[in-house]
């Protein structure tokens, strides 16, 4: 007898179910689908419908997604995945009655994990739907995608900093990072989000690029490129946009009345507008001059009053000579009449003390004195020492007690005066020569002196760089005008291949080329923690062509090289006999290799508005890039609001992270979206970048607020970190202030001749003499320079014709201007103990 139409689905759906729950396990996709389609003659009105269907989802790291389907009427319903059965075991059902229809309803739930997609992942997309039956027949539901979301970390396409004009278009390019589902893209400017809506000169393409149809002074900011999914937010390396203005000129002024010299003039300034944010200066002179016209300058010239002015200016100009004439002869009569054994005193302090030395006699012919080159107006040096006596002479012990004090009772005269040059007149002359054309136009990170072979020294204030002239380093008869510059790393072209990184200042003397007889010394400051086990240190000089050279590899020195360097904690002395410029790199050997940060924290010294911005900044550990921040925060018109701590930022590849917490919610509130800050790895770590900060921006609840009472956190993901405990007010502590004022490094930046040196010449002479030759008992500069803890540098020492100038010259270059000569004293005078007639000399030797 043939079965009722309706029953066939009914028995088919309970033979699928009993077998699903016996096989404990999915059915193989190549079995025949065991759905049948609806039986003919059937109720359409009776096949199951969906009242909830399966949708499209992500898998968020390793969260399982839930599915779900709901029909009515339905008597079985079933999940397929990729064409398999799911299992029934799988399956969470709910029974109910539809309350519209009254008809039986069922939901049923599925999970889907990650392993389960990732088993087809890469071969085709991983789907779901199910299969509702009813009496009357079945019912698919739609297919649900099951997705894995990511976002890889790195940008396709980062922002790259600009300089452009006014006025100029800005395309920002941003490529975001692959991602599942694909990234939305937004923008900051200096931590604000950039809203076209807002702005209409900005908008954002389908490409995701950040375009400013009009660049205005206000875009001048850091622009950063956001990318996020339900699964990460990316940041992209800031770009640092400047909107730099070109100086233009006002129109010139009117012509001004003829003067005496039958000319007049005009001036024009470059305000129109004034150059702005590094925009160039307005091209030509800001003055012009012409003759007048015959007629003009004698009808000036012809009238009585004019006339009076004029005798009036010859009568004086008439005087001014007779009392040059006067003052010339007084000075020459005192001169011819002066005491050459009048004695200076001065050269004797700090631990050079006198001993028993008869004195000279003012008639004796024979003075030991150092003839002045008179070539040069800048320095000279006369007058008696010591008389030299023909026959024996009676002996006075060096090593007891005052060993460096061998001028005692002797007379000397020292004359010495500063350059007279202005900075400006000596830039002039040099601007001509090839060597100094990359050199900056300013002289603030500059200093320059003319010198003989007396030496000297020069200094740049406030970086910890200085170049110290030896005596006798400039051949006699010659005369120099050396320079020493510090250059900011944007304005030179330093290569840095693989790991290297720039740990120092880069640093010119000059001229290039000069004949020098003895090395002078360059000190720089670095930012290394110097160990051989880590780092591999490299001395980088620019040839004439521009090319980087290695010109010495620190641990590897030759005793004959050219260059030599005493690395210490914080500073290097370079010995060079060739003036160039130069730069100290490292490449890292290991992890454990670290540069020093110092981290500052700086605010507006005045707040007017309710938004207050501190800035904490990530420099080198170097004076230099102290003093760059120093000035530019003077500039803003900011004040250090924490003393500056310093971080080991080492060599892992890991950002720098910075945050600001317990911000007290009743007083203020932090403006910044996400958690934390970053500072890309690449840019600290290659040490060509000035003034790395982050800014956080807070904002007061109430203009009276004044208290402000935060945590400020800096640290290297997987490495060193510090904590800065804000509790200040804002409107009037300044109890930070006087932790960096800048003060003065042995006053003048260029000392020539004798001032120059804490050694007194004659002094040093005398311990060269006595130390040079080899000693059996071993007191001699060998020993002095274990004293000095210099015995690593005894084989480049004794290479040159005077170790113990060497060491001497290199305890000036460290210890100038606060060297205690008491210690040195000590150090000379202890090493005649062995011996006490070994440093016995007689006073005409002295």
């Amino acid at each position: 007898m043939a079965a009722r139409p309706g029953l066939w689905p009914a028995l088919l759906g309970i033979v699928l179910a009993v077998w699903l729950r016996g096989s404990g396990g999915q059915q193989s996709a190549t079995v025949a689908n065991p759905v049948p389609n609806p039986v003919p003659g059937a109720n359409p009105d009776l096949l199951p419908h969906f009242l909830v269907e399966p949708e499209d989802v992500y898998i968020v790291k390793n969260k399982p997604v839930l599915l779900v389907c709901k029909a009515t009427p339905a008597t079985q319903i079933f999940f397929k995945c990729n064409g398999e059965w799911v299992r029934q075991v799988d399956h969470v059902i709910e029974r109910s009655t539809d309350g519209s229809s009254g008809l039986p309803a069922m939901e049923v739930h599925i999970n889907v994990s990650r392993q389960q997609v990732e088993k087809v992942f890469g071969l085709e997309e991983y789907w779901c739907q199910c299969v509702a039956w009813s009496s009357s027949g079945t019912t698919k539901s739609q297919k649900a995608y099951i997705r894995i979301a990511y976002l890889r970390k790195n940008f396709e396409q980062e922002p790259l900093a600009k300089e452009v004009s006014l006025e100029q278009g800005i395309v920002l390019p941003c490529r975001p990072p692959e991602g599942i589902p694909p990234a939305q893209v937004e923008w900051l400017r200096n931590e604000d989000l950039v809203d076209p809506a807002l702005d209409p000169n900005v908008y954002i393409t389908r490409e995701h690029s950040l375009v400013v149809r009009q660049a205005r002074l206000a875009d001048t900011a850091n622009y950063t490129c956001v990318a996020k999914n339900i699964v990460a937010r990316r940041r992209s390396a800031s770009a640092a946009v400047i909107v730099y203005v070109d100086g233009s000129w006002s129109p010139w002024s009117k012509w001004s009345a003829c003067g005496l010299d039958c000319t007049h003039w005009r001036s024009r300034e470059c305000s129109d507008p004034a150059p702005r944010n590094g925009g160039e200066e307005c091209p030509g002179a800001d003055l012009d001059t012409r003759n007048c016209t015959s007629d003009l300058c004698v009808h000036t010239a012809s009238g009585p009053e004019d006339m009076a002015l004029y005798v009036g200016l010859i009568a004086v100009a008439v005087c001014l000579v007779l009392l040059l004439l006067v003052l010339i002869l007084v000075y020459c009569r005192k001169k011819e009449g002066l005491d050459s054994d009048v004695a200076d005193s001065s050269i004797l302090t700090s631990g050079f003390q006198p001993v028993s030395i008869k004195p000279s006699k003012a008639d004796n012919p024979h003075l030991l004195t150092i003839q002045p080159d008179l070539s040069t107006t800048t320095t000279t040096y006369q007058g008696s020492l010591c008389p030299r006596q023909d026959g024996p002479s009676p002996k006075f012990q060096l090593s007891n007690g005052h060993l460096l004090s061998p001028l005692g009772g002797g007379r000397h005269t020292l004359h010495h005066s500063s350059p007279t040059s202005e900075a400006e007149d000596f830039v002039s002359r040099l601007s001509t020569q090839n060597y100094f054309r990359s050199l900056p136009r300013g002289t603030s990170n500059m200093a320059y002196g003319t010198f003989n072979f007396l030496g000297g020294r020069l200094m740049v204030p406030n970086t910890g760089i200085s170049l110290l002239i030896p005596p006798d380093a400039i051949p006699r008869g010659k005369i120099y005008e050396i320079y020493l510059t510090l250059h900011k790393p944007e304005d030179v072209r330093l290569p840095l291949a693989g790991c290297q990184t720039l740990l120092s200042p880069i640093v010119s003397c000059g001229p290039p080329g000069v004949l020098l007889t003895r090395p002078v010394i360059l000190a720089m400051d670095h930012c290394g923690e110097p160990s051989p086990e880590s780092w591999s240190l490299r001395l980088k000089k620019q040839s004439c062509e521009g090319s980087w050279e290695d010109v010495l590899h620190l641990g590897e020195e030759a005793p004959s090289h050219l260059y030599y360097c005493q690395l210490e904690a914080g500073a290097c002395y370079i010995f060079t006999e060739q003036l160039g410029r130069f730069a100290l790199v490292g490449e890292a050997l290991s992890v454990a290799a670290a540069k020093r940060l110092r981290l500052l924290l700086f605010a507006p010294v005045a707040c007017t508005s309710l938004e207050y911005n501190i800035r904490v900044y990530c420099l080198h550990d170097t004076h230099d890039a102290l003093k760059e921040v120093v000035q530019l925060e003077k500039q803003l018109g900011g004040q250090l609001i924490q003393e500056p701590r310093v971080l080991h930022f080492k060599d892992s590849y890991h950002n720098l992270r910075l945050s600001v917490h317990d911000v007290p919610s009743s007083l203020w509130k932090s403006k910044l979206l996400v958690s934390y800050q970053e500072i890309p790895f690449h840019h600290i770590w290659n040490g060509t970048q000035q003034y790395l900060h982050c800014t956080f921006t807070l904002e007061r609840i109430s203009p009276s607020t004044s208290d402000l009472a935060c945590k400020v956190w800096v640290w290297q993901v997987e490495g060193d970190g510090q904590s800065f405990n804000i509790n200040f007010n804002i409107t009037k502590d300044t109890r930070f202030a006087e932790l960096l004022a800048l003060e003065s490094e042995g006053g003048v930046p260029a000392l020539v001749g004798p001032s120059a040196f804490k050694i007194p010449f004659l002094i040093r002479q005398k311990i060269i003499t006595s130390l040079d030759p080899p000693c059996s008992r071993g007191a001699d500069w060998r020993t002095l320079a274990q004293k000095l803890h210099l015995d690593s540098h005894l084989s480049f020492f004794a290479s040159k014709p005077s170790p113990t100038a060497m060491i001497l010259n290199l305890w000036e270059a460290r210890h100038f201007p606060n060297g205690n000569l008491s210690q040195l004293a000590a150090a000379v005078a202890g090493l005649g103990q062995p011996d006490s007639g070994l440093f016995t000399v007689s006073e005409a030797e002295c």
